[in-house]
């Protein structure tokens, strides 16, 4: 089921990341802190009443508009009116209704989406009394909120929910594997995805995705049903946002939620920047499989080394997806093409792999017995048992006498001796730590 997405938008110093940290906050306690995972993100997952939504924070987007604040303003909401269900219009209290925010409004109001208007920094009674003046903005009842209190965000999450579109179900049948291509602008992401579908020429049909603007691809390989979910390349062109870095992981994480294999690509000829860590990092942190895929191989003076070395330097940058393949290849001359979906049918395979419980407590048990949990203050963490409670990703939650004395790098021991004996290959393994009852 694809998510719904929600912008967060307005003028500078509004209190929008605030908001946003408060709205997600709830989800990012579950995310594993890994080395490596870049944390400065616009995007996350809010959930209310049992519905889960996306959230984009347009604060965290530089739009390089060399101080000219309307235009940057103009250019967020016009961003959130591509790309969002519901729209959450930030103003503030304090401050009162300024000429950007009139700008923002008016555009909204033109665009017809559904918007939440919000006005923040309600931290008093006189406060309450200022949110009056925003009716004149035209988008009915006000809510007020204090960022800096936390308070409010229940009736804005209300709000919210009461403007989401109806929830669609996926169309594809549970077959049929879903593979997002994502990657920072330049990579090849269209060039490959034209190689793949060049080279089958078996498709079935254009579907539009419930991804604004983009196209679903369904074709067939060896006998078994894919789906390529496009990000870019069949978009609208000529957008003055187009090139920002920022807005490619937007439309990379709509791709991400509905991908069951997220191919990473980056450009071997340009090599890796950092912001390829950044849009890999979404896929990671949404749990799904993924592949690095190095394109533009055949522009790359090589040895007999050169595949190797620059394999360790993607070890080296994304300390936290090890565990993701590498496959090298060239769109333009489909050299390597051939290897590619091997790998993506074996990751999604490993996604959804389930292990019998007591065969992973048997590994944990040996891990256990080869390497004790340190002692914290005198006290030493006891294992009790594992058992895998979901698969894409593969979640596992160890039940031990108190999760405060599970040290991360004993997490990763664990991990790594799971991968060692089950594989897991491409997938990440979400593991959890739970105190056991005592019953």
């Amino acid at each position: 089921m694809a998510k719904s997405v929600v912008a967060i938008v307005g003028r500078p110093n509004v209190g929008k990341s605030t908001i946003f940290n408060l709205l997600i906050g709830s989800r990012l306690a579950i995310v594993e802190d890994k080395p490596g995972v870049t944390r400065d993100r616009i995007y996350g997952t809010a959930e209310w009443m049992g519905r889960a939504f996306s959230v984009i924070d347009t604060g965290g987007i530089d739009m390089d508009d060399e101080d000219r604040i309307l235009k940057s303003v103009r250019l967020q909401a016009e961003l959130a009116m591509e790309e969002a269900d519901v729209v959450v219009f930030m103003v503030d209290a304090k401050a009162g209704i300024t000429p950007a925010d009139e700008e923002v409004g008016q555009m909204l109001y033109r665009a017809g989406k559904p918007v939440v208007l919000a006005v923040n920094k309600v931290d008093n009674l006189k406060r309450q009394e200022d949110i009056y003046e925003f009716y004149s903005l035209g988008f009915g009842d006000p809510v007020s909120l204090s960022g800096a209190h936390g308070l409010g965000i229940g009736d804005l999450l209300e709000a919210i929910a009461g403007k989401l579109p109806e929830a669609t179900e996926e169309v594809y049948d549970d077959d049929v594997i879903k593979v997002a291509l994502i990657g920072r602008p330049n990579v090849g992401k269209s060039s490959l995805v034209n190689a793949i579908l060049g080279e089958e020429r078996v498709i079935v049909s254009d579907i539009a995705g419930t991804t604004r603007d983009a196209v679903d691809t369904p074709f067939e390989k060896d006998g078994q049903k894919y789906v390529i979910i496009d990000t870019a390349g069949m978009r609208k062109r000529g957008k003055v946002y187009e090139s920002t870095e920022k807005y490619s992981v937007m439309r990379a994480m709509q791709a991400i939620e509905r991908a069951d294999v997220v191919l990473v690509l980056i450009n071997g000829e340009e090599g890796i920047i950092e912001q390829d860590k950044h849009i890999a990092g979404y896929a990671h942190e949404a749990g799904k499989a993924s592949i690095f895929v190095v394109n533009k191989w055949d522009a790359v003076e090589k040895d007999d080394k050169t595949m190797q070395v620059f394999a360790q330097k993607i070890r080296d940058h994304f300390l936290f997806m090890t565990y993701a393949p590498i496959v090298f290849l060239s769109a333009r001359t489909k050299q390597r093409l051939h290897k590619l979906f091997p790998v993506v049918q074996e990751v999604s395979e490993q996604h959804a792999l389930r292990v019998q419980t007591h065969l992973l407590n048997d590994v944990v048990a040996d891990a256990v017995t080869i390497n004790p949990p340190p002692t914290d203050k005198g006290r030493r963490m006891r294992l009790n048992y594992a058992t895998q409670v979901a698969v894409k990703p593969p979640t596992i939650i160890f039940f031990v006498n108190d999760p405060e004395l599970m040290h991360f790098s004993y997490e990763r021991y664990l991990e790594n001796k799971i991968r060692d004996a089950f594989g897991f290959v491409g997938t990440p393994l979400r593991l959890l730590t739970r105190k056991k009852s005592e019953d």
